[in-house]
C-alpha cells in the first residue's frame, strides 16, 4: 500500500489516510449580528467538496476563541454556544465521508481586526467592524498597522480561558482532534519569538518564559479535551530572521515541551511574525523543518509547503520526513486530489456511492 493512504492513529482517533487539509480562512462569516463566526453554506460546501474527495482530515480554519481574537470581522470563531450548531452540520458530514474533522483554534494578537485579503487586507477600524488589538508587547507587525495593547498578566489568563472554553464547544461542536494555533505571527507566536515579544515579567525574556503562554493554553485545553482525542500544535518553526527571532532550534526543544504536555502532532509551517523578510520559497521548502522535529524528537511530525503532486507526498512518507502531509492551494484547486493521488499511487480511499462512476 501507498505509504500517502495508510492510516494514522492518535490516541484513539484513527485518521484513515495521510493526505490532509490545513487550516485556510475563507473570510466568509457574518461581521455582525447573531450568526457572527459561525460557519455559512460557503463553509459547508467547502470542507464537504475536500470531505467528498477523499481527504483524511481536514483541519476548519482559524476559529476564534475571542471576538478580539479573529484575524479579520469576517472570521469563524467559537466564543459562544449559540456557534455550535453550525459546526455540527460540518462535522457531522464529514464523518459520513470518512473523514476526520479537526478546528484550529486561534487568537490573532497584534494581527486582529484586518480586512479580507481579496480587500487587501489592510487594518480595519470600528467603522468597519474592526476593534484594538491585543500583544505581548505594544509592537506593531509593520508600519500599516496599529500598536497594539499590551496584554496585563490578567489578560493573558482570561486568554488562556478562552482557548478551555472554545475547546470545549469545539467538542460539543462534533469535533474529533483540536489544533492550538501557534504559528504565523499571531498571539502565541508572538509570545514565542523574542522579535516581538519584548516583555519583562514572567512571560517574556527567557526561552521558558517565553513559552509560558503557549504551554499553559495546551495544559488549559488538553485539561478539558477528552484523552482519547488527539492535540496538535501548529507552529512557526523559524522567524526567517538572521537574529532575534524565533529559530529551528527553538522548535526542536519547544516540540519536547509540548510532548510533555500532551500534544500529540506538530503541524510544522514557518514565518509570519515578521515583516519584510525573504523566504526561499520553494518545492516542500518546509519539509525539512519537520523533518528534524520527527528526527530528534519523540514527537510526531506533519509537513506543510508547496507540496503539489502525489509522488512528492509519498517520498516525505517514505523518507521518514513526516507522519503525515498538509496539502493547502492544490486542495483549493482540486478538492479530488486524494482520490486522483491514489489511483496514481496504488493507494484505497473512500468514495461516496454517488461518485461510483468516477472510479
Amino acid at each position: 500500500m501507498s505509504a500517502l493512504f495508510e492510516p494514522l492513529t492518535l490516541r484513539d482517533v484513527t485518521v484513515p489516510n495521510r493526505l490532509w487539509m490545513p487550516p485556510m480562512c475563507q473570510y466568509s462569516a457574518a461581521p455582525e449580528g447573531p450568526a457572527t463566526g459561525a460557519p455559512t453554506d460557503w463553509h459547508f460546501a467547502h470542507y464537504a467538496a475536500r470531505a467528498t474527495g477523499g481527504t483524511g482530515l481536514i483541519v476548519v480554519e482559524a476559529t476564534a476563541v475571542s471576538p478580539e481574537g479573529r484575524i479579520s470581522p469576517y472570521d469563524l470563531g467559537l466564543w459562544s454556544d449559540t456557534q455550535v450548531e453550525a459546526f455540527q452540520r460540518i462535522t457531522g458530514f464529514l464523518k459520513e465521508q470518512g473523514t476526520t474533522p479537526a478546528v484550529q483554534l486561534a487568537h490573532a494578537g497584534r494581527k486582529a481586526s484586518t480586512d479580507r485579503p481579496w480587500k487587501g487586507g489592510a487594518p480595519v477600524g470600528a467603522d468597519a467592524y474592526g476593534w484594538q488589538p491585543l500583544a505581548p508587547s505594544p509592537v506593531p507587525f509593520d508600519a500599516r498597522h496599529p500598536v497594539p495593547t499590551e496584554l496585563t498578566a490578567t489578560g493573558i489568563q482570561e486568554i488562556v480561558g478562552q482557548f478551555a472554553d472554545a475547546a470545549r464547544r469545539a467538542l460539543a461542536a462534533g469535533f474529533e482532534v483540536v489544533e492550538i494555533h501557534g504559528a504565523h505571527g499571531y498571539l502565541i507566536n508572538e509570545f514565542l519569538s523574542p522579535h516581538s515579544n519584548h516583555r519583562t515579567d514572567a512571560y517574556g525574556g527567557s526561552y521558558e518564559n517565553r513559552t509560558r503562554f503557549a504551554l499553559e493554553v495546551v495544559d488549559a485545553v488538553r485539561q478539558v479535551w477528552p484523552q482519547d482525542k488527539p492535540l496538535f500544535f501548529r507552529v512557526s518553526a523559524t522567524d526567517w530572521l538572521d537574529e532575534g527571532g524565533w529559530t529551528a532550534d527553538d522548535t526542536v526543544r519547544f516540540a519536547g515541551d509540548l510532548r510533555t504536555h500532551g500534544v500529540d502532532l506538530l503541524d510544522v509551517s514557518t514565518g509570519g511574525n515578521a515583516a519584510g523578510v525573504r523566504i526561499p520559497t520553494g518545492p516542500g521548502y518546509q519539509v525539512p523543518f519537520a523533518a528534524r522535529v520527527k528526527a530528534e524528537t519523540s514527537l510526531p511530525a506533519a509537513a506543510v509547503g508547496l507540496v503539489t503532486e502525489p509522488e512528492q507526498a509519498e517520498k516525505i512518507l517514505v523518507n521518514g520526513e513526516a507522519d503525515a502531509v498538509l496539502l493547502g492551494r492544490e486542495l483549493l484547486r482540486n478538492p479530488s486530489f486524494a482520490r486522483l493521488a491514489a489511483r496514481e499511487l496504488g493507494g484505497e480511499v473512500r468514495i461516496p456511492d454517488q461518485y461510483h462512476r468516477s472510479v
